[in-house]
Order: structure tokens, then C-alpha cells, then sequence
């Protein structure tokens, strides 16, 4: 006994544990080794190897001469910026700042490296601490009272050995989700983008019509006054006078719809740029003139399309996420392969539980394999396969799709810019008629009918060329856009957080 009355320790015991805890030790030591050169070493992981389609697409536009549609990649970037706009610019900044949509993008692109970092976990082995404490009392027959106590304290360790890929196959496709992830965001940049120039090329376009319209309005009603005049002096045409007022009108009239396009175009433009509806009121009140599309093309060769439109990446990231789980789906038809273990202590008294001479331990290898489901999984992989297809036709089609956008924006940007010459020869035409008709119908040569029609045609066409211009430069926006341009050269938002520190 020692001095304290508990029992001397046993030198024979005490070597027996230390041999233990140094067997355990080696053996914990060796089932590592052995799960990291089965990791490292192992078989191949099954299913399909993913290989890029090589979608055929034209090797010219339709739409757009070499010469003419050179590529440009820095013009391509920065198109809005050679326009030299710096409205337009700031809004753009704004814009790509605080829009609501790039921001939801971007958590979306932090939510899927989260869960590929969740994935990747499953490579790993596990290890939990485990402790209990239990109590526990009787009353024999004879009325004697018993209780015990248990307390216990150890690890617990696991790793399922990743033989034939299928954790691998789900990380390959966790980091196509990823990448799917990251496109979408551009994606939406790109859009965005274009929505802003669209949106304030509308803001431009209202304000001009406003101005022709309330120029027209300020001739016509200047007519009519004068008209009214000289009928109030017995000298006047009172038909005239009557043509004259509802020729004023129905221009009065056009002024209502084209504030309210102007109101809801300056409200879109407010909440694109992250801001509430009618606080850009102020900044854009000045009427500035349609911006001038006067730059060469940067369109290049449909291949170019390919490579860097965001839709189409992220088309082809998607098919690469689905083909990896093929792969993933097949390597449920081969074994698992579990190492297990795990090393402990267990004491009747909390006191002793780390002095006690009483250890245990447990370690060992285990396997399963389905042997019979009724076809399950062979038709889960199925399933999986048949996504996949559905992913090459969607990457087939949104290829398809974009050269279209291209080629119908290209002819649009041509098609508009002939329209805008031929309404300015007319407006010129229907200005000259004007001063004709209106000094035929003095010398009393022609009714005043013929000066109507000059001035309803003036407004008509003046009115046409404005909006014409405006869809000049909307054509040119979206061919940008169709050719996904813009978020080369924009700074991009936090990808990361506190809690995601793979910057992947």
C-alpha cells in the first residue's frame, strides 16, 4: 500500500498497457499509410472520362464582312468606354457595383464552393471523441442497496477508401458546379451590362422624341393662333381654324406616352443600378443627345463566340458536372471499403479514469457490396446518363442560340443605320413641304389641308429618325451582349467568406 492507502501500482501491468498503447499506436499508424497509398495508388475511377465536344459551328458571319468585323479584344471588354459616354460609364459602374442580381450570382458561386468543400470531405478519414458517464443502482431481495458506476473516454475512427472513384467522380463534378457557378455570374454581368446602355439609350431616345414632339407642338400651336386670330377678325378660314386645333391636339396628345416610357425607362435604370426607383431623376434631367455609335466592330469569328460567351461556358461546365455523375452513379455497383477503429478507457471511478489500468481497443478492416436491388442502381446510372445527353443537347443548343443572337443583332445594327438615312432624307422632304404648303396656302394656291399633312409628316418622320437612332445604338449594345462582352473587365465581386477559405 502507498502512503495515501490506495493499491501500489504493478510494474508488470503498467509495461503490459505501455506495450498496448505503443501496438495501437503502429496499428493506427499503418492503417493510415495504407488508406493514403490506396488513395493515392487506387484504381481508376469508373464511369465516362470527360471530353470537351467539339461542336462544328460557321467559319464567317452571315451578317458582317472580315474586314469589317475584325476582332478586338479590348473594344470587346470595354465596348460601353469607346463610346465616350461618361454618364453611361458611371451608370455601368454603378451597375456592376450594387445590382441585386450580380450579388445573388455571387452567393451562388460562394454556395457551391461550400459544397464542393463538403464533397471533398468524404476523401478524408473521420475521428470522434466519444465520453459517458453512467450510474446505476439495485435492491437485492434482503433489502441490501448496490450501485456502480462507469465512466468512459476514447476515439473513434473511420475512413471509407475511395477504391474506384466515386468520391473523386462527386468532387470532379462539385468543381464543374463550380465553374457553372462562376460562368452564370459573368453571365448575368453581361446582361446587365447591356440592360443599363439599353435602358439609358431609351432614356436618351424619350427625351429626344420629347423634344420634337413639344418643337412641333410649340409650330402647330403657334399656327393655330394665328389662324384664330385672323378668324376672329372675319379675315380667317374657321375649317382651318378647326384642322389647326385638332392637328395641335392629337400632338399634345403623343407627350403623355412618351413621359411615361421616359419615367419608366429613368425607374428601370434605378433599380439595375442597385438604387430605389426615381433617385436618378436628378442626375439624368439634363437632356444629353443619343449616343453616337461611330467605333469599328469587334465581332471576330463565330469560334470566338464559343469561347467566350459565359451561357455557353457554363453550358459546357454543366455537361462536364453530369458526365462526372455517371461516374459517380456506376461506382455504386463496385464494393466498399471501410477501415475502422478505435481506442478507449473505461474506469469505475472519474477519479481513476486516466490512471486506470483498464484500456480498450478495436480495429479492422470491413466491405460491402450490393448483391441484389432489383435493378436500382443500374437504372439510378441510367438516369444519370440520360442527363447527361440532356446537358450535351442543352450546350448544343445554347450554341446554336448565341449565333443566332449575333447574326440577328448584326443584321439589325445594318438594317437600322439604312432606315435612319432614308428618314432623314424624308424628314428633310417633309420640312421643305411644310414651308411650301404653308406659303401656297397663304397666296391662297392651296387649302390648308396640304399644310396638315406637311406638318403631321414632319413629326412622323422627325419623330421616326429619333427613335431610329436610338435603336442604333441598342443594336449596337446587343451585339456585345450576343457576343458576350463586358465582364472581362469587370472587377468581381467577394467569392469567398469567413467560413470559405479555399479560394478554389
Amino acid at each position: 500500500m502507498d502512503a495515501a492507502g490506495g493499491r501500489e501500482p504493478n510494474p508488470a501491468y503498467q509495461d503490459e498497457q505501455r506495450r498496448e498503447q505503443r501496438f495501437m499506436t503502429r496499428i493506427f499508424l499503418i492503417i493510415g499509410l495504407l488508406g493514403l497509398l490506396v488513395f493515392q495508388a487506387g484504381c481508376a475511377a469508373v464511369g465516362p472520362d470527360y471530353i470537351e465536344p467539339q461542336i462544328p459551328v460557321p467559319a464567317h458571319w452571315n451578317n458582317c464582312a472580315d474586314e469589317d468585323c475584325g476582332e478586338n479584344q479590348n473594344l470587346l471588354a470595354n465596348w460601353w468606354q469607346a463610346l465616350e459616354d461618361p454618364v453611361l460609364t458611371r451608370l455601368i459602374d454603378q451597375a456592376a457595383a450594387a445590382n441585386l442580381d450580380v450579388r445573388q450570382a455571387a452567393s451562388r458561386v460562394r454556395q457551391a464552393r461550400l459544397q464542393r468543400r463538403q464533397t471533398q470531405a468524404a476523401l478524408y478519414p473521420t475521428v470522434d471523441a466519444t465520453g459517458s458517464a453512467r450510474k446505476s443502482g439495485s435492491h437485492d431481495n434482503d433489502g441490501t442497496y448496490s450501485d456502480s458506476e462507469l465512466y468512459a473516454a476514447g476515439f473513434d475512427a473511420g475512413w471509407e477508401l475511395d477504391v474506384f472513384g466515386g468520391v473523386r467522380r462527386a468532387v470532379e463534378a462539385s468543381q464543374a458546379d463550380v465553374d457553372a457557378n462562376v460562368e452564370n455570374l459573368r453571365d448575368v454581368q453581361v446582361t446587365l451590362l447591356a440592360e443599363v446602355a439599353v435602358n439609358y439609350a431609351d432614356v436618351r431616345t424619350y427625351q429626344a422624341r420629347l423634344a420634337v414632339a413639344e418643337r412641333n407642338l410649340a409650330t402647330q400651336e403657334e399656327t393655330w393662333q394665328l389662324l384664330d386670330a385672323l378668324s376672329r377678325a372675319g379675315a380667317g378660314d374657321e375649317l382651318a381654324v378647326t384642322q389647326a386645333r385638332y392637328n395641335l391636339e392629337s400632338t399634345r396628345a403623343k407627350i403623355p406616352d412618351l413621359k411615361v416610357g421616359l419615367e419608366a425607362a429613368l425607374n428601370r435604370l434605378a433599380v439595375l443600378t442597385g438604387k430605389a426607383p426615381g433617385s436618378l431623376h436628378s442626375g439624368l434631367e439634363e437632356i444629353q443627345p443619343i449616343p453616337r455609335v461611330s467605333v469599328a466592330m469587334a465581332v471576330g469569328i463565330p469560334a470566338d463566340v464559343v469561347r467566350q460567351r459565359p451561357d455557353i461556358r457554363q453550358a459546357e461546365r454543366e455537361l462536364a458536372a453530369q458526365t462526372a455523375r455517371v461516374g459517380e452513379a456506376t461506382a455504386e455497383l463496385y464494393p466498399k471499403f471501410t477501415l475502422s477503429g478505435s481506442i478507449g478507457l473505461e474506469s469505475l471511478s472519474l477519479g481513476d479514469l486516466f490512471s486506470s489500468g483498464s484500456s480498450l481497443w478495436s480495429i479492422g478492416p470491413s466491405v460491402s457490396w450490393p448483391v441484389f436491388d432489383a435493378g436500382a442502381i443500374r437504372s439510378h446510372i441510367g438516369v444519370q446518363d440520360e442527363l447527361r445527353q440532356q446537358a450535351l443537347f442543352t450546350y448544343e443548343a445554347v450554341i446554336l442560340s448565341a449565333l443566332e443572337e449575333v447574326e440577328n443583332a448584326l443584321t439589325a445594327y445594318a438594317q437600322d443605320q439604312h432606315k435612319i438615312a432614308s428618314l432623314q432624307a424624308a424628314a428633310e422632304a417633309a420640312r421643305q413641304a411644310q414651308q411650301l404648303a404653308g406659303q401656297r396656302y397663304i397666296a391662297g394656291l392651296t387649302g390648308f389641308s396640304d399644310v396638315l399633312d406637311a406638318q403631321r409628316s414632319l413629326l412622323s418622320f422627325e419623330d421616326q429618325m429619333t427613335e431610329s437612332q436610338g435603336a442604333v445604338f441598342s443594336d449596337f449594345v446587343r451585339i456585345y451582349k450576343a457576343l458576350g462582352g463586358g465582364w472581362q473587365s469587370l472587377k468581381q465581386p467577394p467569392l469567398s467568406n469567413a467560413s470559405d477559405t479555399d479560394k478554389g
